[in-house]
C-alpha cells in the first residue's frame, strides 16, 4: 500500500505505520510504502494521523502513449472491486516526459472502465465528481503506470470534527504531523496562543487521549468496495484505544469570532472537558498554567496584515515567550524570515514543512529563566525538561 502525506511528515508517517503494524515499511517521497492485510488498510485509514491517503495498486505496467493504457485498463477485472451501479471518479498525476496531459488520460481511464463493463452488461457505470462510490489513481513516472484503488476517498485530513472554520485554517494533517514532530503525547499542558478556529488544540486531544483520528467520518471509500468486511472494520472502529489525559489544553486568539468557531469545533469532537478557549490578544497573556508545557502556533504570515502590525506581532509573540513561558517548548510555524527574526529568541532547531504552497518552517525556542548556561546544566542533570 502507498500512505500519500505532505512534504517533511514522511519519517512521522512511517513511525505511525509501523506502530499500527504495517511491515516492510520504506520512506518515499511525500508518500510511506508499506505491506499489509485488509485488516491493517482498515487501521491505516482510521487511525493515520499524517496520512493524506491510503492507496492500494492493483495493477503496474508499462506504456507508450495514451491507446495503450486505455487498452489495458479495458482489459483489467473491474468487478472484483466494483459494479456497473457504482460511480466513479479517477485522479491522474504525471511525473513524465511521454505523457503530458493527465487531464486527457483521465478521460482514457473513464473510457475504459465504462467500455469494459458496457461489452459485457451493455450498461456503463455513471463518473461522479462529488462522493462517488469508487475513487481509482493512476499513477504515471515516465512509461511506468501504477493503476490504484484509492481505499480513503475524500482526503483523511478531512476528520469530520470541523463544521465551521476561519479563513485559511491549518490542514489537520499539518497540525498532527507538527505535534508528533514535536514530541507530543499529551505528557504536559498544551498552549496555543493564536488557535485560529482550533485545529492544533483538537489534534493535541486526539494524540493525548489517543483517539483515532478518523473516528469522526462518516466513510472511507473502501466501504464501497466489493470485498468490504463490515463485520472487521466495526470491530476496529468500536475498539476502545482511549487513555487518561491529566493535563489541560489551551488556546487563545484576539478575534472573538475564530474562539467561536474552535468552540463549535472543540464541541463536534466532543473535547469540550478537555479544551479550554478564550477571546485574548497575545499580549495579553500574563500566566501559564504549571511551570512547563508545549506551546505550538501557526501566526499569520501577512497576506492578511500590515507588514507593520505583522512585525508587531511577531515581537509581541517573542516577549510573552521569554517573559511569561519559562520551561515550555515553544514551537512556531511561519515562512518569513523577517517573522522569525522579530520574534528576537535564538532557535534551538527548525523543520522544514510545506504549508499549502508555502515553504514554511517549524522552528523550536526551548523557553528558559536565568542564563544558558546555567539552562544547560539543569537540562543536563534532568532539572529541566
Amino acid at each position: 500500500m502507498i500512505a500519500k502525506t505532505f512534504y517533511g511528515l514522511e519519517e512521522v508517517l512511517a513511525e505511525e505505520i509501523i506502530n499500527l503494524g504495517g511491515d516492510d515499511v520504506e520512506i518515499g517521497r511525500r508518500a510511506v510504502f508499506f505491506k499489509g492485510d485488509k485488516k491493517m488498510m482498515y487501521k491505516a485509514n482510521l487511525h493515520l494521523r499524517t496520512a493524506l491517503r491510503v492507496l492500494k495498486p492493483v495493477k503496474a505496467f508499462k506504456a507508450k502513449n495514451a491507446d495503450e493504457i486505455y487498452e489495458t485498463l479495458r482489459k483489467f477485472d473491474w468487478e472484483e472491486y466494483m459494479d456497473v451501479k457504482q460511480t466513479f471518479t479517477v485522479d491522474t498525476v504525471l511525473f513524465s516526459d511521454i505523457f503530458k496531459n493527465s487531464q486527457y488520460l483521465t478521460y482514457r481511464v473513464k473510457d475504459a472502465i465504462a467500455d469494459s463493463f458496457n461489452a459485457k452488461y451493455g450498461k456503463r457505470p455513471s463518473v461522479r465528481l462529488v462522493n462517488p462510490d469508487i475513487y481509482v489513481h493512476l499513477h504515471i513516472s515516465n512509461d511506468m503506470c501504477t493503476l490504484c484503488m484509492d481505499s480513503s476517498g475524500e482526503s483523511l485530513h478531512k476528520r469530520g470534527y470541523r463544521v465551521d472554520q476561519t479563513e485559511a485554517p491549518l490542514n489537520e494533517v499539518l497540525a498532527a504531523g507538527m505535534l508528533l514532530l514535536a514530541g507530543w503525547k499529551g505528557q504536559t499542558n498544551f498552549i496555543d496562543p493564536m488557535c485560529g478556529s482550533g485545529t492544533l488544540p483538537i489534534e493535541a486531544a486526539l494524540i493525548a487521549l489517543n483517539i483515532p483520528a478518523g473516528i469522526y467520518r462518516q466513510r472511507f471509500a473502501f466501504q464501497s468496495w466489493k470485498d468490504y468486511d463490515a463485520d472487521l472494520f466495526d470491530e476496529l472502529y468500536d475498539e476502545d484505544t482511549q487513555r487518561p489525559f491529566e493535563h489541560k489544553i489551551y488556546g487563545s486568539d484576539i478575534s472573538r469570532q475564530a474562539i467561536a468557531i474552535a468552540s463549535k469545533n472543540v464541541e463536534s469532537a466532543g473535547l469540550t472537558k478537555h479544551i479550554h478557549l478564550k477571546a485574548k490578544a497575545v499580549q495579553d497573556i500574563v500566566t501559564t498554567v504549571g511551570n512547563e508545557g508545549l506551546l505550538m502556533t501557526n501566526p499569520p504570515y501577512g497576506e492578511r496584515i500590515k507588514p507593520a502590525d505583522l512585525m508587531g506581532l511577531y515581537k509581541d509573540l517573542g516577549e510573552r515567550l521569554k517573559h511569561v513561558f519559562a520551561g515550555y517548548q515553544a514551537w512556531v510555524l511561519s515562512y518569513r524570515k523577517e517573522c522569525f527574526d522579530n520574534i528576537g529568541l535564538r532557535h534551538s532547531k527548525r523543520v522544514h514543512l510545506m504549508n499549502g504552497a508555502l515553504e514554511c518552517e517549524m522552528r523550536l525556542y526551548e523557553i528558559f529563566s536565568g542564563k544558558m548556561d546555567g539552562y544547560k546544566m539543569r537540562k543536563a542533570h534532568g532539572k529541566e525538561k
